[in-house]
């Protein structure tokens, strides 16, 4: 359609172009630019080297996925040791309510909109959110005021992730593992104090807690009653499954659903009752519980938290705003996990997951998915040349385009935060697609000029004249394009900030410097025909 058109109505405009004298000017400063042998093995060495050591310099570190601004604060309340529900409600809540009450009723800023909260017996789940939903950033501290002050009780709120709820996102789970819980735990609440030191206004949640306070029963196995009772422990470890919240035991079908089959024993409300329960076993007839295991009553964490089969405390590090995941994790690695290690036993260890595992695995997948769109580019362009020369030539120019990208990043980060997460790497990737083009039409028209007989020095002047207007037209249409999404606010525009910095950033630089580096390669056989 656009070339039946085109016939049609360019018989209506004159042939002249008003702007000849602008274009022959830059085409003639190109040419001057790139005269001589000197100054064209400058300009290539200078413009490789350069954008690859400001790549590597400026290259922001690396974090997973956008926090997005949702209208959401989470918060949860370890409350003290012992607490039930009743208390819950009845002291934290009415206090939350009260501190609440003037934001509910508009007398003072940020104004809530609604909130809720929830018990339950090992903590409080609350969640907040803004009238206006301009003001939900001011939500985080209002909803840590809010659930703070309260004796021997941790407190947290973050803002919700667009990608997931509370305890979702940006996270760092740092896995401290040990047999000794004691000694674990007294590392765990080292490590608790030391990272609010090195990340200010980072949010800790320790899973399961930070104290031993929670009643705990421990049964010690009699190995040699076992024995003669003709039992070992591992049946030792069914009974008291059996004992507590039961012993699966098979399935049952009622003709429409599969049902499990759990095997209990009788309530019981006391330790000693426990200890008294009568067990038949194959060998010694019925004997107590007490003949075949030893009872100790201690304390312990809320929940028994083990991973890879490990006994685990998880701290569970969210950092602040503008600290991105893969340097909070170094400064955990280099500031705290050292400081921690001598409290943690023998067979004690450090692991970290979370997001902080699946952003090595995206860093990994995305370099993959960058090197393999750089190697079709390449595949694919020298087949349409026939040429591996001219298509690397082509190739060279992307060192200049990912240092732009990454100038715009840290140019955009002088004004707010933009880590590089993985929406951003993706716009590197599309880059890719978008400043080859500029190197394919000068590459295409100088060969097509030699190949009409033209020497080299005239096949290059020729082809930046006729090449640079749509050159111009094609990167200033997406660098515009583009240009709403970097700076227009409002919701949803964090998400897309990074990618269209770096569209921006990579096609200016490309637009500026391979007018210059291209004329350079392309004349470096000048003075022989092609």
């Amino acid at each position: 359609m656009v070339p039946a058109a085109a016939v049609g109505w360019l018989r209506l405009r004159p042939e002249r172009d008003p702007h000849r004298v602008v274009w022959d000017g830059l085409t003639s400063l190109l040419m001057s630019l790139t005269g001589g042998p000197l100054r064209r093995g400058l300009w290539i060495a200078g413009l490789l080297v350069l954008g690859l050591l400001l790549t590597l310099r400026l290259l922001p570190r690396a974090d997973y996925l956008p926090e997005g601004n949702r209208n959401l604060v989470f918060a949860f309340i370890l409350p003290p040791p012992g607490a039930n529900v009743e208390f819950i409600e009845r002291v934290m809540g009415r206090t939350v309510i009260e501190r609440l009450a003037p934001h509910l009723r508009g007398e003072r800023e940020p104004v809530v909109r609604h909130y809720f909260f929830v018990a339950v017996p090992r903590g409080v789940f609350m969640g907040v959110r803004a009238r206006d939903p301009e003001q939900a950033g001011a939500l985080v501290p209002l909803v840590n005021e809010v659930v703070g002050g309260f004796p021997d009780t941790l407190a947290f709120a973050r803002r919700a992730s667009l990608f997931g709820g509370f305890g979702e996102g940006r996270t760092i789970d740092m896995e401290l593992q040990g047999r000794d819980i004691g000694r674990v735990m007294a590392a765990a609440q080292s490590a608790f104090g030391l990272i609010r030191q090195t990340l200010p206004g980072a949010t800790v949640r320790p899973l399961p807690g930070l104290e031993l306070a929670e009643p705990e029963l421990r049964l010690h196995p009699r190995e040699r009653r076992l024995a003669e009772a003709g039992w070992d422990r591992k049946v030792a470890a069914s009974v008291v499954r059996a004992l507590g919240d039961g012993l699966y035991v098979g399935d049952w079908f009622d003709g429409e659903q599969t049902r499990d089959i759990i095997l209990r024993t009788r309530p019981w409300k006391s330790p000693g009752e426990l200890e008294a329960l009568p067990l038949a076993t194959p060998s010694a007839g019925v004997l107590p519980l007490s003949e075949l295991m030893r009872m100790e009553r201690t304390a312990g964490p809320a929940e028994l938290r083990r991973v890879d089969r490990r006994r685990t405390v998880t701290l569970q590090v969210s950092p602040p705003q503008a600290v991105s995941l893969e340097e909070a994790l170094e400064k955990l690695k280099r500031e705290v996990a050292p400081r921690i290690a001598d409290l943690l036993p023998a067979d004690g260890g450090i692991r970290y997951g979370g997001t902080a595992d699946k952003l090595k695995q995206a860093l990994s997948s995305m370099s993959g998915s960058f090197l393999l769109a750089v190697a079709i580019l390449y595949l694919l362009m020298s087949a349409l040349f026939r040429s591996f020369r001219d298509s690397l030539l082509v190739i060279l120019t992307l060192p200049l385009a990912t240092v732009g990208g990454v100038i715009g990043l840290q140019l955009l980060n002088r004004y707010t935060f933009q880590p590089m997460d993985l929406l951003t790497m993706i716009g590197f990737i599309i880059l890719l697609g978008l400043v080859v083009n500029n190197a394919i039409l000068l590459v295409h028209q100088t060969r097509a000029a030699e190949r009409d007989g033209l020497p080299r020095r005239e096949a290059v002047r020729q082809a930046v004249r006729v090449r640079l207007r749509p050159i111009f037209m094609s990167t200033l249409t997406s660098i515009f394009g583009m240009l709403p999404l970097m700076l227009m606010p409002g919701a949803g525009s964090e998400l897309y900030r990074g990618l269209a910095t770096v569209i921006v950033g990579g096609m200016t630089t490309s637009l500026l410097f391979t007018l210059l580096l291209l004329p350079s390669l392309l004349r470096l056989g000048e003075g022989r025909r092609a």
